[in-house]
């Protein structure tokens, strides 16, 4: 195991998340002699690099009480980096041999997680992590300590909803949050939105183009996922429009090497027409 550095302050800490971040914050805590414990709610490593073929039960993922799916990874993802700017400085994103392993210089998404898996093996992180655990409170309550409630997941062999969950409480020195940012959507506030009769989603529930085929799809925004997401629909789709507020005059219009695809202009207003 990785010999961690004595010290005489040593702390009782708290990660949460088992993704990039919370891994590497794991390997350096526990270097400088803390004991550290990771919080997975998950059943392994790889926080939004874990690719999830199912999706949230609310399309635009609004409802408080949806069905939560953390990941907001599409079926055809690679990285818009190149891997080697991407890993660790004591830890290259190098191309690695295996069957399924991806030599690309923008690999697809499976290969930044076998990445994440490689690096929790070789700094032996795995027994740091608590998985099927679920942090829902952290509260201070004195200077300098923190308690943080969780629950535990036991998997049963039936449906996801009859699994058993166990809820615990513990003091912390200090608490660590590498949950990410990919869960909760924002939304683009539309005049009349509410009221258009089409079929709506956000991108953290898009996985492939095939429920898109034959139909007309307008894409709100024209960053790196609407870019991504465009054309991978338009493969498939009768018409793609991608609705940009950053597109300038010269820039509308049909896109080249597209025989479907448009870019606009930012829609303004949503209405019922006839």
């Amino acid at each position: 195991m990785p010999t961690a550095i004595a010290t005489k302050s040593s702390r009782k800490v708290a990660v949460i998340g088992a993704g990039a971040a919370g891994l590497v914050a794991a390997r350096e805590l526990r270097r400088e002699g803390h004991n550290v414990v990771v919080f997975e709610r998950s059943d392994r490593v790889g926080g939004t690099w874990v690719y999830d073929a199912n999706v949230e039960s609310d399309p635009m993922g609004l409802h408080p009480s949806r069905a939560i799916i953390h990941s907001s990874l599409y079926d055809s993802l690679r990285t818009n980096l190149p891997r080697q700017v991407m890993g660790f400085l004591d830890f290259p994103f190098v191309v690695r041999d295996g069957k399924d392993r991806d030599p690309r210089r923008f690999p697809g998404h499976r290969e930044v997680l076998l990445y994440l898996e490689d690096f929790a093996r070789h700094f032996e992180l795995t027994g740091l992590i608590r998985f099927d655990t679920e942090v829902f409170h952290i509260g201070l309550v004195e200077e300098g300590k923190w308690i943080l409630r969780s629950r535990k997941r036991t998997r049963t062999d039936t449906d996801a909803q009859d699994d058993l969950w166990i809820e615990a409480g513990e003091i912390y020195d200090a608490v660590v949050v590498c949950n990410g940012h990919y869960t909760e959507p924002r939304i683009a506030e539309i005049p009349g939105v509410e009221t258009w009769p089409g079929k709506q989603m956000h991108s953290h529930n898009y996985r492939i183009p095939e429920p898109f085929r034959d139909q007309v799809v307008v894409l709100i925004g024209s960053s790196a996922s609407a870019v991504d997401i465009s054309m991978d629909i338009a493969v498939v789709a009768k018409e793609v429009h991608i609705s940009s507020r950053s597109a300038t005059p010269g820039e509308i219009g049909k896109l080249a090497g597209y025989d479907n695809m448009w870019l606009h202009s930012m829609v303004i207003t949503f209405s019922c027409g006839e």
